[in-house]
């Protein structure tokens, strides 16, 4: 018999990943889930933003990163600083970091949108991915006689049911995302 659980389990870890790359996406407020991508040159090795400071929001227009290290300050500001796709510019003061959060233009929100429009994409990608090796595995256990043509029919309808779901839930994520951004 076939199972489509781990097909399921996979779709579950596509739509968990573009739920994580959402959060990335800016909207008008400061989360320190902003900062998620950074990575900082510390002790010769990168790492993590969050494994080398405390990213913390205590006003909603800013970030207030504390480092582990008062010595990694200029690291993390420089790291901050060279990513150009969120246009922050930190500041110091030799104990912690600011990051002023600028409020969106109408220009930058529909940017913003776009992004988070690519990212649905990906994860449509991601499973369609998921449901080619689903049908891939039904027809290799049909050629070894392990699956009946009935068989292969309900695993396919199962597998475009299930690719559906996902799909909505892509979707209904991607609105309330959109919302968010082009709220002010």
């Amino acid at each position: 018999m076939f199972d489509t659980d781990d097909y399921e389990l996979k779709m579950e870890s596509a739509l968990g990943h573009f739920e994580d790359e959402l959060k990335k996406v800016r909207t008008g407020r400061a989360h320190p889930g902003m900062l998620d991508g950074i990575t900082v040159e510390v002790y010769g090795t990168r790492l993590p933003l969050n494994q080398a400071a405390n990213v913390t929001a205590p006003e909603p227009q800013l970030l207030q990163i504390t480092p582990f290290d008062p010595g990694n300050i200029t690291a993390i500001t420089t790291a901050i600083r060279d990513d150009q796709s969120l246009g922050f510019n930190p500041s110091d003061d030799g104990r912690l970091i600011r990051v002023p959060v600028p409020a969106l233009t109408e220009e930058r929100r529909k940017q913003m949108v776009k992004q988070a429009g690519e990212k649905v994409e990906e994860a449509r990608i991601a499973l369609r991915n998921v449901r080619q090796d689903a049908l891939k595995e039904a027809k290799r256990l049909k050629e070894a006689k392990e699956l009946s043509e009935d068989d292969v029919k309900r695993v396919e309808k199962e597998i475009d049911t299930l690719m559906s779901d996902y799909n909505q839930k892509i979707e209904t994520a991607f609105r309330d995302k959109e919302k968010d951004i082009l709220t002010i």
